[in-house]
């Protein structure tokens, strides 16, 4: 049976096929102003008009209406980081506009969580905006920062970092240098908050959302939380996997 998990985010939804509990196709898509649209446009795509259990996550997951099943965000990204690694203890997720820690037991359970979504410091769309003025794409992050020297950021607040950055440039500082002090500060910002929780030098830590395709920012937050971290390929798609994986449960328990 074909199983579709769909995460819809505040800034991008992420849709999962699943068959015989395996990825068989993955989907990325700018949630934008209507995302209800959003999903049912990846359901569709996922499904090609074949019948499949489907369950939805994010913010999003009460808008498609032919869902099967709506299940919290938290539970969700627990459940897909433990199917793309198994042996974690935590799970840091960075998405577009929130921030989550969540504390697992050793069968993938949650056993805790926090989350952050009163500010947009420490969040993907903090960095998008401190790329665009430093004129590079997130998506060089990498690059444009490996073997830089942090300038120190003193301000975490989208405006105030905004004016901080620019005073920078105007100061002659290396553009490198400046990406480098955005980043030393979102994972210092980022542990600390995950460090409420009992994540230790022992902690296996899974990095999730877009900001895990940076294997920069993925050994910063390693060194600042003195763990290990870790992150997969699918990592962006954990709340959709996660979705899909339930699903499969589910939809199993359903056949039976």
């Amino acid at each position: 049976m074909l199983i579709v998990g769909i995460d819809s985010g505040s800034t991008t939804t992420k849709g999962v096929l699943l068959e015989n509990n395996s990825i068989i196709k993955t989907l990325i898509e700018p949630t934008g102003y209507n995302p209800k649209s959003t999903m049912m446009s990846i359901h569709s795509e996922l499904t090609k008009g074949k019948e499949a259990y489907t369950v939805t996550t994010g913010y999003g997951r009460n808008l498609l209406e032919n869902a099967d099943k709506s299940i919290t965000e938290i539970t969700c990204h627990a459940k897909g980081a433990s199917y793309l690694c198994s042996g974690i203890d935590a799970v840091i997720d960075i998405g577009g506009q929130d921030s989550k820690a969540i504390m697992l037991s050793s069968d993938g359970q949650v056993i805790d969580f926090l989350m952050n979504d009163k500010c947009a410091a420490g969040t993907g769309r903090f960095i998008e905006v401190m790329m665009k003025i430093l004129h590079k794409d997130i998506g060089h992050i990498d690059s444009f920062i490996k073997d830089k020297t942090a300038v120190k950021i003193s301000s975490m607040c989208t405006v105030f970092a905004e004016s901080e950055v620019i005073s920078l440039l105007a100061n002659n500082n290396d553009p490198g240098n400046i990406a480098k002090g955005i980043i030393d500060s979102i994972c210092i910002r980022t542990s600390n908050f995950a460090k409420k929780m009992p994540i230790n030098s022992k902690s296996k830590v899974f990095f999730s959302g877009g900001l895990a395709k940076s294997n920069e920012v993925r050994l910063l937050l390693a060194e600042k939380l003195n763990c290990e971290v870790v992150t997969h390929e699918y990592a962006q798609y954990v709340g959709a996997i996660g979705a899909a994986v339930i699903g499969n449960q589910k939809a199993n328990k359903i056949l039976m």
